[in-house]
């Protein structure tokens, strides 16, 4: 199994609550449809830090998932928010 953790701010003037909408619409619209995902689970840090962890059955389903990320229209509404120049993108595989 593979966790993907994706870290970032959001963009400046970007509000909580318009971000979980953008969000929300994110894991109904686009994560849940992708192939080999487990699990996907957003949260932010008392600093102001957001994370949002996936965990894929394989590296190629998240690798598959990366393609059609950036033409995705709920995707691309989520990043919108998102100070890009923050975005961190880590990978792990699971021992057990």
């Amino acid at each position: 199994m593979l966790i993907e953790l994706l870290t970032f701010r959001l963009a400046p003037g970007t509000d909580d609550a318009a971000f979980l909408d953008a969000d929300r619409r994110v894991q109904t619209e686009f994560a849940y449809h992708q192939p080999g995902l487990v699990r996907r689970t957003t949260a932010r840090g008392a600093d102001g830090e957001w994370i949002v962890i996936d965990f894929w059955q394989t590296a190629g389903h998240a690798d598959a998932c990366d393609q059609r990320w950036s033409t995705d229209p709920a995707a691309t509404a989520f990043m919108a928010l998102v100070d890009g120049s923050t975005v961190m993108t880590r990978r792990y595989e699971t021992l057990d």
